[in-house]
């Protein structure tokens, strides 16, 4: 009897134990979707050079000014300098504590923290510190750091920094080189990696009562460079730190080749592009075809000493057109909205000012299966939007809505008279060659522009809007202008973008950019103003799948909605990236799907 009841004893243990949750365990990188690609004993990212030399310095050049370096505050009275922390030039000062690897949708490695402990319902997250980790003053980075971090920035920090504590329901330290965050019912499953992405900043470099203060101190981090010199609004220089403490991590291996980075601004365009042929900067990114082809040819090009190389990405364009404020009462009608989208004449423009060598951008995933174009809505996306019937045309349902195509001439009536049947149907009418709204008053407004380009694309669409009556100014600002009144929503339209790089794994960057409680946030990136209960609920989905299906679904829900709600007028765009670049520049040979990676180029060694 003894043996049996110690045989049943033992059984009931078993089953007992495999009825329990299973345990994660620190994992050297998280994932979005699945798993990472790369194994636990990686060596580095297979788009670098790992053996990448070092040394050498290297100037970039930008339009705008700068009164400031710390990137994590709203009040600024021009810009944050660029650097400091930075998705084209890198993480310099500043670092989070998981690294993104670009040639994976959304995938992070161990950084300032080597591992995480995820678990399975993604309610919590442990991360384990990398011993090693240093600030660049020699001090080591602590669980206070990350505690301080989100202390600060919920008090003092600009959104989203300023958001995510509503999200944790407990931040603790859970050891000496350990931080765990549990999250509250806000918090959805991507927002690990949203904390995992967050830089952290040194506790006992910053005063909490003075963070919210403007500075060109130099500040303390944790990157691979240090503020060497600042000349507000003229030139930051970044040195790179011999003592860095990440130079051997995985993730940053043949990243952070240059000795000296500095980056220049210029008031305009044109006097950087003239600054790059006079060897001023190193590299020259202009978008525009034309003034490309026209502009590379000059002696040192054709000396072979600059060279011009495109690049193949592999996620979405991003989207750039005419962008309207919503929150004013003339742009809060949609099917006005629509009429006005439908008078960009991208096919005279692409003919005239493009060399015929962009597309039109449809879809805010346009070329990648999250995107309505191309598909018929499923039945998970029907059920997505049955709260909110008429939200989405029958054409984006089924996902024949094109633009309409005007025959290039710059006079093509078909087009012009179906926008004014929209605008007569809602109530607008001519009057002695005047567009008068429902009330009688004249309709019209203003397009802020920063630069040549942008006004010329402005007084293309400002030609075709004055056919039907419209009056349109366009008034140019410089950098510092224009961001204060974005950062105020002090604009009528604008030429903008629907948000930065656009992704293969849009996440809670969507929260930001057409979010309810965004349009209402000063500084945030919701510039239109979007304030739609469809659109919280379909980012909602989308933040909330577990299932690919699911996810693409609640995606392309958004993207069907975001078309209908006629937000902005999509112009153009080209998939490839154009670089041209001196010669003493290299990089590596593998571009990955987010395209080249500027902190990965290093110098030829003399």
């Amino acid at each position: 009897m003894d043996r049996v009841l110690v045989r049943l004893i033992a059984a009931t243990s078993l089953l007992a134990l495999s009825l329990l949750p299973a345990l994660s365990e620190p994992k050297h990188g998280i994932a979005m979707q699945g798993e990472p690609a790369l194994p636990a004993d990686y060596s580095h990212f297979d788009y670098v050079n790992p053996d990448a030399p070092k040394g050498g310095s290297v100037t970039y050049c930008v339009v705008g000014s700068f009164d400031n370096l710390n990137p994590f505050i709203l009040k600024s009275l021009r810009t944050t300098a660029r650097g400091m922390i930075d998705t084209v030039y890198g993480n310099l000062v500043f670092e989070p504590l998981m690294q993104r690897n670009y040639n994976e949708p959304f995938s992070l490695y161990g950084l300032l923290a080597d591992s995480a402990d995820m678990d399975p319902e993604r309610k919590s997250i442990e991360f384990h510190l990398n011993p090693k980790a240093k600030w660049s003053d020699g001090q080591p980075v602590t669980p206070e750091d990350v505690l301080f971090t989100y202390d600060v920035f919920t008090d003092k920090g600009r959104p989203p920094y300023s958001d995510r504590m509503s999200m944790i329901a407990k931040l603790e330290k859970t050891g000496d080189h350990s931080v765990k965050f549990t999250f509250n019912d806000k918090a959805n499953r991507e927002f690990p990696l949203i904390i995992a992405l967050t830089p952290i900043i040194p506790k006992h470099a910053f005063d909490k009562d003075t963070f919210d203060k403007t500075t060109l101190k130099p500040l303390v981090g944790s990157g691979p460079y240090t503020v060497d010199k600042v000349q507000p609004g003229q030139r930051i220089v970044f040195k790179r730190n011999p003592s860095y403490w990440g130079k051997d991590v995985p993730s940053k291996r043949g990243f952070d080749n240059f000795d000296q980075i500095t980056i220049e601004y210029f008031l305009n365009a044109n006097a950087k592009t003239e600054a790059f042929k006079k060897g001023i900067c190193a590299l020259d990114d202009e978008t525009d075809p034309v003034k490309r082809d026209r502009d590379i040819d000059f002696p040192a090009f054709r000396k072979g000493e600059v060279k011009q190389e495109f690049f193949d990405t592999g996620i979405p364009p991003v989207v750039t057109g005419f962008l309207f404020n919503t929150r004013l009462p003339k742009f809060s009608n949609p099917v006005v909205r629509r009429a006005l989208g439908m008078l960009y004449d991208f096919e005279w423009a692409n003919k005239n000012l493009f060399a015929g060598k962009f597309n039109r951008t449809m879809s805010f995933w346009q070329n990648s299966e999250l995107s309505a174009l191309g598909h018929q809505a499923d039945d998970r996306e029907k059920a997505l939007l049955a709260p909110y019937p008429g939200r989405v045309p029958a054409e984006v349902m089924d996902g024949t809505w094109r633009p309409p195509v005007t025959d290039g001439s710059g006079q093509d009536r078909k087009v012009l008279r179906a926008a004014f049947e929209l605008l007569k149907g809602a109530g607008y009418h001519v009057e002695d060659g005047r567009m008068l709204d429902p009330e009688g008053n004249p309709f019209g407004f203003e397009i802020m522009t920063s630069s040549q380009d942008e006004e010329r694309l402005a007084a293309l669409y400002q030609r075709t809007l004055e056919k039907i009556g419209i009056d349109v100014t366009i008034r140019s600002l410089d950098g510092d202008q224009i961001q204060s009144r974005k950062q105020r929503f002090d604009f009528e339209v604008l030429i903008g973008t629907s948000g930065f790089n656009n992704s293969l794994s849009p996440g809670s960057e969507q929260v930001g950019r057409w979010g309810s409680v965004a349009a209402r946030q000063e500084g945030s990136f919701n510039l239109a103003g979007v304030a739609d209960p469809a659109v919280d609920a379909a980012i909602k989905a989308m933040l909330n799948a577990r299932a690919k299906e699911d996810y693409v679904a609640a995606v392309r829900v958004l993207d069907r909605l975001l078309i209908s709600g006629n937000y902005i007028v999509p112009m153009q765009y080209n998939t490839q990236q154009w670089l041209a670049y001196w010669s003493y520049l290299e990089h590596p040979q593998k571009t990955p799907i987010f395209g080249y990676q500027l902190p990965t180029w290093w110098r030829k060694p003399n």
